[in-house]
Order: structure tokens, then sequence, then C-alpha cells
């Protein structure tokens, strides 16, 4: 699909400088986790240090996870409760059980 026909939504109030950075870090250290891990099935590697490994990529990117849920709850979905659009609270409804 072209970019122009990107089903995604953007926000309205652009994320801060120091919000953006902190994701950026946190997923680089997850993305260096991954490859850390690639390599270590390659390296037919002890399977308990794989799994270490995966599990601290995984808490990296649950991390991201609150502070871009932290983010939406701050911004989106204030922004959306003002305009008047109530049905927001079920999409932060989903998004939370996904993330529990």
């Amino acid at each position: 699909m072209p970019k122009s026909e990107c089903a995604c939504h953007h926000k309205n109030t652009p994320r801060s400088e120091e919000v953006q950075s902190d994701i950026r870090r946190r997923l680089n250290r997850a993305i260096g986790q991954l490859n850390g891990v690639k390599d270590m099935i390659d390296d037919n590697r002890y399977c308990g240090d794989v799994l270490t490994q995966l599990s601290a990529a995984e808490s990296a990117v649950r991390r991201v996870s609150e502070i871009v849920l932290r983010e939406h709850m701050r911004t989106c979905v204030v922004e959306e409760i003002q305009a008047g659009n109530t049905d927001v609270v079920e999409e932060v409804v989903d998004l939370m059980k996904r993330f529990s």
C-alpha cells in the first residue's frame, strides 16, 4: 500500500523531543538485544542464556509500550474526550487489555 494510502492515524499533538528521544533510545536497546539473540542462536548458545536475553528485550519493549500508552492517555485521549468523542474510552480499554 503506498504511503499516501496508509490507514494509520497521526497525532494532533506532537510528542515532545524528550519523549521521542527516550522511546528511540529504548527501542534501539531492544533492537540491539534482539540482534544479540540472533547472534546467540547462530552461535548455538545455551538456551538459558538466550531466554535471559529474550526476557530483557521483552521488558524493554514492554516499557516502550507503557510510555506510548501514557502519552496516548495524556494527549490523544484527553483531546478526543474534550472534543466530545467518548468512544475513545473503549479504545483505551481495549489497549489496556492488550498490554496487561
